[in-house]
């Protein structure tokens, strides 16, 4: 299975340059975060005349994530169906292939010690509890999607400049550990261990891409069975070279 993950910033605003990437890299399934669109304005026709199926969690404006998938999928869920969080439309999970995927868009934090901070760890928590409740460390599953955490010196382009401020603070590496001790591999860092592969880019930084000033923040793990069968995982930055990108690009792996 080649799956792939990406944060659209807007699908609708990134279709034409989905669809290509789609069209070129052909993965089996794209996991997307943040689509910014209610489910009757998704571009599901568009996307299925490529041959995938779609599975959508979306809002007006904000969040939203999807499966795009060219096999079947079963058991598709949404959210963490409980009232214990908001329905924010960040959490979206399906059977794939005999594979669980579970695509989330971890939520930003806005800046340390806000109500939105506060927010991101109980949300954190809440996600750990939900890889518990549902799985168990032998299933094999992949969590993939922006999770908003660059969580080593290397994944951010100055760790000095940079740790303790949201996206590479010390409260949220501690958070993303507790997560992947469940039994994670981080199947990027199982290939390359070394600095200067980035997955976002802030478009506020002039020429952000050329300085390759950028964060590690989309990430793909899968637990230990399932990661000792794959044979590769990248990072697509050229696609974030393209007119009108998001400030985001693809993170692929290949399964199996």
């Amino acid at each position: 299975m080649r799956i792939a993950t990406y944060n659209a910033a807007s699908i609708r605003a990134r279709l034409p340059l989905i669809l290509e990437w789609l069209a070129v890299n052909e993965p089996d399934v794209l996991a997307i975060q943040e689509t910014k669109v209610e489910d009757p304005k998704f571009p599901r026709e568009e996307i299925e005349a490529l041959g995938y199926m779609c599975a959508i969690h979306g809002q007006k404006s904000w969040n939203g994530v999807a499966l795009l998938s060219r096999l079947p999928m079963q058991n598709v869920r949404f959210g963490f169906e409980d009232d214990l969080m908001e329905t924010d439309c960040r959490v979206i999970s399906a059977n794939i292939d005999g594979i669980e995927v579970v695509n989330t868009y971890v939520p930003n934090g806005n800046s340390v010690g806000s109500e939105k901070w506060v927010y991101k760890f109980r949300w954190l928590a809440r996600f750990d509890r939900l890889l518990r409740e549902r799985y168990s460390a032998t299933t094999p599953l992949v969590w993939l999607g922006d999770v908003n955490i660059a969580p080593k010196p290397e994944d951010v382009y100055d760790s000095k400049k940079l740790l303790g401020s949201v996206g590479h603070h010390p409260d949220e590496f501690q958070a993303l550990e507790r997560i992947v001790a469940f039994g994670l591999v981080d199947l990027f860092r199982k290939f390359e261990p070394g600095g200067g592969h980035f997955t976002y880019w802030d478009f506020v930084i002039p020429k952000s891409v050329d300085r390759n000033l950028g964060w590690r923040i989309d990430h793909i793990y899968a637990t230990e069975g399932l990661a000792a069968t794959c044979t590769g995982c990248g990072i697509d930055v050229a696609a974030r070279r393209m007119e009108r990108p998001s400030d985001h690009t693809y993170v692929f792996a290949e399964l199996g």
